[in-house]
């Protein structure tokens, strides 16, 4: 009996291991490369306050504002507005407090892929807000990033990340969702921890400030294009050894989400995987990067 279950298990680790080698094959030949960020003519110009054609700005250059702020945006025609109005609302109001205070809004249309990079790498600030459209954390809270941004100076190479998070808010959300979906927050939430990202609660909270060199080195390195982006960043951002603050927001849920629980979780549990896999077998290396041309 003692053989047999010794047989059996020796089996079972001889599967998973051809399971394994068969799933990383699969994950580095179906590797994509890193985005081409290639720009068409027309999309390097942009008409300025006076109707006059500019250079498109890029994340390279020196900056020329001391906050830019990327909202990613696709089919959010319905909360867009609302975000917006609460973003320029925050921004006017300090611009008259402070009127040393210099910014910029880049709404990203992403079409039928995020093209999140695009904004990054056009943004003239000093900083560089990532943001949600869909306006479910309180824009003020840009101040709670960028105390714990300054905290984190000295800056190696200028770089360091603040992230805005809802972990603080776990307890609550448990005791509204179901049984199904918090097992499946719990899951992805270890595969995370397991896979790719160490120390960050909420790696999917949708307020990011970066500073420009941060930004610049992350986004030319990325490759994820869907919901587990995010974790990317975060992964490639602690192998640069880049300082990351996690910093409680708030945050209210918004309706009109493109999130479909289960099948997105299954995604993003997949890119997780690939994620861990296309770096450790070289498909994917870092170091490289994905300047616009």
């Amino acid at each position: 009996m003692i053989a047999l279950l010794l047989q059996l298990a020796v089996l079972g680790v001889a599967l998973a291991a051809a399971a394994l080698t068969l799933i990383s094959f699969v994950a580095f030949i179906t590797a994509t490369k890193m985005p081409h960020l290639h720009q068409h003519e027309e999309e390097k110009f942009f008409l300025n306050a006076k109707g006059q054609k500019e250079t498109l700005p890029s994340v390279w250059d020196s900056p020329t504002k001391q906050l830019s702020v990327v909202v990613p945006s696709y089919n959010e025609e319905k909360r867009l507005p609302v975000m917006m109005d609460e973003a320029l609302g925050y921004l006017e109001k300090r611009q008259k407090q402070d009127p040393t205070f210099t910014y910029e809004v880049i709404v990203v249309d992403d079409g039928s892929k995020d093209q999140t990079s695009k904004g990054i790498f056009s943004s003239r600030g000093e900083k560089i807000l990532m943001a949600d459209a869909d306006g479910a954390t309180q824009f003020p809270d840009i101040e709670k990033l960028e105390k714990g941004l300054n905290d984190l100076q000295p800056w190696p190479e200028q770089m360091a990340i603040a992230c805005g998070s809802r972990a603080h808010l776990e307890k609550e959300s448990i005791a509204q969702r179901s049984y199904f979906r918090t097992l499946l927050m719990y899951g992805f939430h270890f595969l995370v921890w397991f896979l790719c990202v160490k120390g960050i609660r909420d790696t999917q909270c949708g307020f990011k400030l970066f500073t420009r060199e941060a930004a610049s080195r992350t986004f030319s390195s990325l490759h994820i294009e869907r919901w587990a982006f995010d974790v990317e960043l975060l992964y490639i951002a602690q192998f640069f050894k880049i300082p990351i603050a996690e910093i409680a927001v708030n945050w209210t849920e918004i309706e009109g989400s493109k999130l479909v629980p289960f099948w997105s979780w299954l995604q993003m549990g997949k890119d997780l995987l690939f994620i861990r896999l296309r770096y450790l077998t070289g498909a994917w290396r870092l170091g490289q990067t994905g300047k616009m041309n």
